[in-house]
């Protein structure tokens, strides 16, 4: 079962603009530090030893769609931060009346947890049947049942394959 919470040494509030911008190619204890925060989310088995290898690569790009993070395999300020804290980062909050590409992975991903059941509405309007969605599904996970995507409704979403 993976682990729904942070590892040891995170710090609330820490910003990880401090750490290094990391890619294929790249050498280093950061690279290693990389590996072992995926194994912790248990998405990496591989060696921790500093090499950010195609194998690295790819599986960023895994846990960056895990967490809605464009998928570049990059390892910027943003995917930093969602490796210590496991969450999605920077994501707004949604309600009722909102619109845009957000609503839209809001609406694909809660069409994957059958909570949102309307044919062919993955249409980027925050409507009446997105929001009872919301509230079905933070119902089902002991959640605030406001209808109010936030922080910790984006966090159990991202635990769902997607």
């Amino acid at each position: 079962m993976r682990s729904l919470n942070p590892p040891a040494t995170v710090s609330p509030g820490r910003t990880y603009t401090n750490k290094p911008l990391l890619y294929r190619g790249s050498r280093s204890a950061e690279v290693m530090e990389v590996q072992k925060l995926l194994a912790h989310w248990q998405i990496y088995s591989g060696p921790f030893d500093g090499v950010f290898n195609a194998t690295v690569e790819n599986t960023i790009k895994a846990f960056q769609h895990r967490v809605f993070l464009p998928e570049d395999g990059v390892v910027g300020s943003q995917t930093w931060q969602a490796l210590y804290t496991g969450s999605p980062v920077d994501l707004p909050t949604l309600s009722l009346g909102s619109q845009g590409d957000e609503v839209r992975l809001l609406q694909s991903v809660l069409r994957l947890t059958r909570d949102y059941l309307e044919p062919n509405w993955v249409d980027g309007d925050f409507g009446a049947a997105t929001q009872q969605a919301v509230v079905t599904f933070q119902r089902r996970y002991g959640l605030v049942a406001d209808g109010t995507v936030g922080p910790s409704t984006w966090y159990m979403l991202s635990k769902f394959p997607h």
